[in-house]
């Protein structure tokens, strides 16, 4: 990636100058309560850097998916909170995204000083398709900074989108890639151009068309393409079996079909599935082959044999990359087939193959699970992200880096 980076903005020196960051704080919360900080921690490293070199930080960051209008549910206020634990420095949080409150506050600022802005996405421009609203709005962001002021974008799980904050401020301002963005890069560059075989892959989660395209990339890529999650009965009804209850895309049936045909031998599905007869923590739950599927119930985890097999596959590999849980993992009846292939990544990690867990639900399940993060070469802080980069799309927050 030819882009200069935070060490060559360090190096220019930022004592006195401010920075606005683009953060990736989009973290879980239940009532306000943040159930999973891993996003903050892992943006938190860029933000102490920069503050204690100095610099004046002016934090961007989104929570969930505002309409483009304030939403007190979705303010920054807890995310502010424990970030300023995790930097163990106040972090002040403006009460709007460019407005006066902001401007004031960022006028205010002193060497060493953090300030989050409200949630960027309150302010529709943000999210815009037309080029001249988020111009718009970058340039208000950009308002905030002082003359000498820089760029850093650290929030790789939005560096797909082309955002004001995340695309259109890169423009107008000296711009360095955070080192969570340079880190991701990195990471994904190993996995595409230069990985080491037997090189295999672990797809779960929901949906076969939010994998499609990835499936479609790397099933010439992998060696082995395992796949679980609630995506894998779109591929057993395209073998004709029947799936009872369970997640089935009736549209994409025949295109799981065309995938098992064209990717046989790369292309593995689990052989025994967990069935319940509801989608509840507490269901009746019993373990079947994946050709005995009950009508009237579900599949809600791959079974101890599939574990096995797969855990077999992944032991000689040298190269992993994960995404997705195999299961309900949020459940604990249903959580042992993630766990199981999980723990087979961390076996082979630990002879010595690079691993990537990509983020999302994945990282999530890893933290749930009480399963140790430094098991893993890399987990990624941005699934979605992840994904586009390895389909070989362009990433416009990269490419604005770039330019």
């Amino acid at each position: 990636m030819a882009v200069q980076t935070l060490k060559d903005l360090l190096d220019a020196g930022v004592a006195g100058r401010t920075v606005l960051v683009r953060s990736d704080l989009n973290v879980p919360l239940d009532n306000g309560t943040i159930t999973d900080p891993g996003r903050i921690i892992a943006s938190a490293p860029t933000i102490r850097t920069l503050a204690e070199a100095g610099a004046k930080v002016i934090v961007m960051a989104h929570l969930g998916r505002p309409k483009g209008e304030p939403d007190a549910a979705l303010s920054l206020a807890p995310v502010a909170a424990r970030l300023g634990e995790e930097l163990g420095r106040n972090v002040q949080l403006a009460g709007d995204v460019v407005g006066q409150d902001a401007l004031a506050r960022s006028e205010g600022l002193t060497d060493g000083d953090v300030l989050l802005l409200e949630n960027i996405r309150f302010d529709p421009r943000e999210t815009s398709k037309d080029d001249a609203e988020r111009e718009s709005l970058a340039k208000a962001l950009v308002e905030l900074v002082d003359g000498d002021g820089a760029f850093v974008s650290d929030g790789f799980g939005v560096v797909h989108r082309k955002q004001a904050s995340v695309y259109d401020v890169a423009k107008l301002l000296p711009h360095y890639a955070g080192n969570l963005v340079a880190t991701e890069v990195e990471v994904l560059q190993k996995l595409t151009e230069d990985s080491e075989r037997p090189y295999a892959v672990v797809l779960g989660g929901s949906k076969v068309s939010d994998k499609l395209a990835v499936i479609e990339a790397l099933a010439t890529k992998a060696d082995t393409l395992v796949i679980g999650g609630g995506m894998f009965y779109t591929f057993l009804a395209a073998q004709g079996v029947s799936v009872g209850n369970s997640l089935c895309e009736e549209s994409m049936i025949d295109t799981c079909k065309s995938l098992l045909e064209r990717y046989a031998d790369v292309i593995h599905i689990p052989q025994d599935v967990v069935i319940a007869d509801s989608f509840s923590a507490d269901a009746e739950a019993k373990t079947v082959s994946v050709l005995e599927i009950p009508d009237g119930w579900m599949g809600l985890d791959i079974g101890p044999e599939s574990v096995e097999r797969f855990a077999a596959i992944l032991s000689g590999a040298k190269t992993v990359f994960w995404n997705g849980p195999m299961g309900v993992f949020e459940f604990e009846k249903f959580s042992a087939g993630t766990k199981g292939v999980a723990e087979a990544i961390i076996g082979a990690t630990g002879k010595g193959a690079f691993s990537v867990v990509g983020g999302g639900d994945s990282a999530a399940a890893v933290r749930l699970l009480g399963l140790p993060e430094d098991g893993f070469s890399h987990i990624s802080t941005g699934g979605g992200a992840s994904l586009e980069y390895l389909e070989g799309k362009a990433l416009p927050g990269i490419e604005a880096l770039e330019g």
